[in-house]
């Protein structure tokens, strides 16, 4: 919605086209194979804020790149796959899985979330995202039954 609940999402001009988008999660992906946190970096506005699972809200580039770095370090191999599922306005919505091995634990991981990206000029000036992991072969474990 866009603020004004008379208004349907869909009705909202896209910031972006879905070619243009498509090509932006391509580049986050190749980002992410490479562990290129400065490519990553390249996207974001210089105050950018993510707010992602359950980490403390991060503010600005710096911080994400540190973020980032940190998060490369820990999950090795990580293998990134983006699924494009809406863009309305300035607001850009995918969904992803991955798999990687843990650099603490040995262990083989997988994960999978959905994230919206709020843009500004081009670049990603908000990231939100919900993300679940587990280990590879275990049941799932969120405990909600």
């Amino acid at each position: 919605m866009t603020g004004d609940s008379d208004t349907p999402a869909h009705s909202v001009e896209a910031c972006m086209s879905v070619a243009e988008v498509k090509a932006m999660l391509a580049g986050i992906v190749e980002a992410f194979d490479n562990q290129d946190v400065e490519a990553l970096a390249s996207g974001w506005t210089e105050d950018i804020v993510i707010r992602f699972a359950d980490f403390p809200e991060i503010r600005g580039k710096a911080a994400a790149k540190q973020w980032m770095a940190s998060r490369f370090k820990r999950q090795k191999g990580y293998v990134l796959k983006k699924s494009f599922q809406a863009v309305c306005g300035d607001i850009v919505g995918d969904s992803w899985t991955g798999e990687w091995t843990d650099a603490l634990s040995g262990k083989k991981m997988r994960g999978r979330g959905m994230e919206f990206l709020t843009m500004r000029g081009g670049k990603i000036a908000v990231w939100e995202a919900v993300f679940n992991a587990w280990e590879e072969g275990s049941e799932a474990s969120v405990p909600i039954t």
